[in-house]
């Protein structure tokens, strides 16, 4: 029989499932509380864009990719916003905590490493999911536009959401201060989103924009979307689920390490 009094073994067995669903139920609240700001202002936000570049080039552009230019870009409007969206949730939790001081009530409960980045990745994970439900119903709703491939549309957003909730970890871990964060977010974040073929095939790019493309993984899960949504896409898919998972495990193994150490967590 082991003894759990023993150095090295903990108590609650190798996963502590009640510390990791509390932390995992107190990120879902924290967004739930206010859901005006974390589900209502994305479907804003989204509608804007799609009504202001319906209006400004939705007639004149043409199809691409064989589809309406509206419904070309609404796939990759849903991706960009659930990604967006899990980012905040997992970056603001941690930089909040760690600017007010209460981060040691987070890092003194028994939860390993692995524990704390699973707890806040999943409550980015669900805040993405949820929003991209709301909007694929508004826009089943409001545009008549369906999901051709519900099974690849549902494993972008999943991938998606957690890859930029660990993106998200990341930057909260590294970010010291509010302004710190919000520089993460401008120059990194909204560019990765922005310059990812969100409104735009990129075999429209020069050659060498177009193999620049090809690193940025925000590309695979915003091609993998619209391949989720109208069957059409620059990349495989395969490929795309591929590198979003190994960029996934890259970034979380890194997270995890930097829990484990306390890097930038311990005052």
């Amino acid at each position: 029989m082991t003894d759990i009094t023993a150095p090295g073994v903990r108590r609650f067995g190798r996963v502590n499932w009640l510390g990791l669903y509390t932390l995992c139920e107190r990120e879902v609240r924290r967004f739930v509380n206010v859901w005006t700001q974390t589900l209502a202002a994305p479907l804003v936000t989204a509608g804007l864009f799609l009504a202001v570049f319906s209006l400004a080039l939705g007639p004149a552009r043409g199809e691409v990719m064989g589809v309406p230019f509206i419904e070309f870009i609404a796939p990759g409007i849903l991706m960009m916003t659930v990604i967006q969206n899990s980012f905040a949730n997992t970056s603001s939790s941690l930089v909040i905590s760690k600017i007010q001081g209460n981060i040691v009530d987070t890092l003194m409960p028994p939860l390993s490493p692995l524990e704390l980045v699973l707890g806040y990745v999943v409550g980015g994970i669900l805040r993405g999911v949820v929003v991209a439900a709301v909007l694929l119903v508004a826009l089943w709703a409001v545009l008549g536009i369906g999901v051709e491939k519900p099974l690849w549309a549902a494993l972008f957003v999943f991938l998606g959401a957690a890859f930029l909730g660990v993106l998200g970890v990341m930057a909260a871990i590294f970010a010291d201060k509010f302004d710190q964060m919000a520089a993460i977010t401008n120059f990194v974040i909204t560019p990765l989103a922005f310059l990812s073929g969100t409104f735009y095939s990129i075999s429209a790019l020069p050659p060498a924009m177009q193999t620049i493309s090809q690193f940025n993984p925000v590309f695979y899960l915003i091609d993998g979307m619209r391949h989720g949504a109208i069957g059409q896409s620059d990349a495989s898919p395969v490929l795309g689920a591929v590198v979003v998972t190994l960029s996934t495990l890259v970034a979380g193994t890194l997270c995890w390490y930097w829990f484990r150490i306390g890097y930038r967590l311990k005052p």
